[in-house]
């Protein structure tokens, strides 16, 4: 099990993942360009899918441009993966009949309290139908941690690199199986308490989705004691590094940032946003203060990784540039320094990660107010409210020219991409999403409270892209 911060060093060395059934060395399939959506918000979670036509308009109640429509059980806000002809999603079945998500802008800070016994399970789908190819139990009992009234005890994206998928279900564990559903390992991550920092009695449950570097995998813990940052090999599930991070929690992923032969990990923390060395868990430079409750993943432009943090004092939209070291932390949230570029104070986005398309920035709020900026200057260039009501969670995706931005009372809007604002469509799924979608060679893969549904038309796999059965 993964210890407190305090006892991280000493773990270092130590073989903590427990072997179920060893992983034959194969060769890795690279991801198939406009095809594969492998982690949270695609490749480099930029949420971009490229090379394919996508529908403006579907209507799911007559089946209009959509592809197929797939029913799960429980509840989950994890978006959907996909690797070659496979769909992959998690969700968590509670023993309430009447469990569900409570949408909308509200303040209430309340706990759900189901004491009853859940199943975490993950899903595989074939993407062209829809059918389910098989389906796993990962864990059954009752749930460590409460959650939120507006969140689920499925709330993290699951992450493959073609041949296996890891989960995280926070306190109940990391997992890893392989395409055809046999589990790898297994790793205990301990109990991760993650909520409201100033009232530890609100448990609001765990949201950071595990990402991918070479052969490790990085979780970014932030909770409310002994947050860290580690690092877990893809073949075994072993500890190969970790460190503590004085942090309050936060559900952000954690992004990589490649720029020429270099790359960084990029954290967003409240007082620990920062950059560290992926292979060794070495910190090259911390940012302090902004948003109180971090959600939103960071976001990479060239030479400048772009951070939003809300519900907070200052709330900044800003970037920071390659080339930052050491404690970059700015006297003020407005304008730049020698490593921030542009800050923005009270710009910032509080649920929806912001998108970058064809040199453009868009980042819309949780009451529909959609922002386009220029991102080198962070120059605002419109603003337009997308739509209204119960809020946005979702984080959008964009494709063909098109975003998308989904509503928690499952309204799908779809806006051009380019300096005009300009509206296209509004299409209801007819269910609440608050899950990002996904993009697939085609198709826009949207996941609600009750289905998996697929708009558009599937384009067909070359045989090298098929997943390995």
């Amino acid at each position: 099990m993964i210890m407190s911060s305090r006892n991280l060093p000493l773990l270092l060395a130590v073989l903590v993942g427990t072997a179920v059934s060893a992983s034959a060395a194969k060769p890795v399939p690279e991801a198939a360009p406009g095809t594969d959506w492998r982690q949270f918000r695609g490749a480099g979670a930029s949420g971009v899918g490229r090379g394919y036509p996508l529908p403006s308009s579907w209507n799911v109640e007559t089946g209009d441009e959509v592809a197929w429509r797939t029913p799960i059980p429980g509840l989950g806000h994890s978006g959907v993966i996909v690797a070659g002809d496979r769909v992959f999603v998690t969700t968590a079945v509670s023993g309430r009949e009447d469990a569900g998500v409570k949408v909308g802008i509200y303040g209430n800070i309340a706990s759900v309290d189901d004491k009853t016994s859940h199943s975490w399970r993950l899903y595989c789908l074939d993407r062209n139908t829809g059918d389910v190819a098989w389906s796993r139990c990962l864990h059954q009992g009752i749930p460590l941690i409460k959650r939120h009234t507006k969140a689920t005890h499925a709330n993290s994206t699951p992450v493959t690199d073609g041949r296996r998928i890891v989960v995280s279900l926070g306190s109940e564990g990391l997992y890893c199986f392989d395409l055809n559903g046999k589990r790898i390992w297994k790793q205990d991550l301990g109990l991760l308490d993650s909520g409201y920092y100033k009232v530890p009695a609100a448990q609001w449950g765990f949201g950071s989705s595990p990402i991918l570097f070479q052969d490790t995998v990085i979780l970014q813990c932030d909770v409310q004691q002994g947050s860290y940052l580690a690092a877990f090999s893809l073949e075994d599930g072993r500890q190969l590094w970790g460190i503590g991070r004085d942090d309050v929690p936060t559900w952000s992923t954690p992004t990589l940032w490649r720029h020429g032969k270099q790359v960084q990990l990029v954290v967003a923390g409240y007082r620990h946003s920062g950059g560290y060395d992926p292979a060794t868990g070495r910190e090259i430079w911390k940012l302090t203060g902004g948003g109180d409750i971090p959600v939103c993943t960071p976001i990479v432009s060239g030479d400048l990784v772009i951070l939003s943090s809300a519900h907070g004092p200052s709330r900044p939209l800003r970037a920071v540039r390659f080339a930052a070291t050491g404690d970059i932390t700015p006297k003020s949230t407005t304008g730049s320094t020698e490593h921030i570029a542009w800050s923005l104070p009270r710009d910032g986005i509080y649920m929806q990660t912001p998108i970058l398309v064809d040199g453009l920035l868009y980042a819309c709020r949780m009451n529909g107010v959609l922002s386009c900026y220029e991102p080198k200057t962070g120059e605002r260039i419109y603003r337009e409210r997308v739509g209204g009501g119960v809020g946005f969670t979702a984080s959008p995706v964009a494709g063909d020219g098109k975003l998308y931005f989904a509503s928690e009372d499952g309204r799908v809007h779809v806006v051009a991409t380019g300096k005009t604002y300009k509206h296209l469509a509004t299409n209801p799924l007819g269910e609440q999403c608050m899950a990002t979608p996904a993009l697939s060679g085609g198709l826009l893969l949207l996941r609600g409270q009750h289905h998996v549904t697929a708009v558009g038309t599937p384009c067909c796999l070359p045989d090298s892209t098929t997943a390995a059965r």
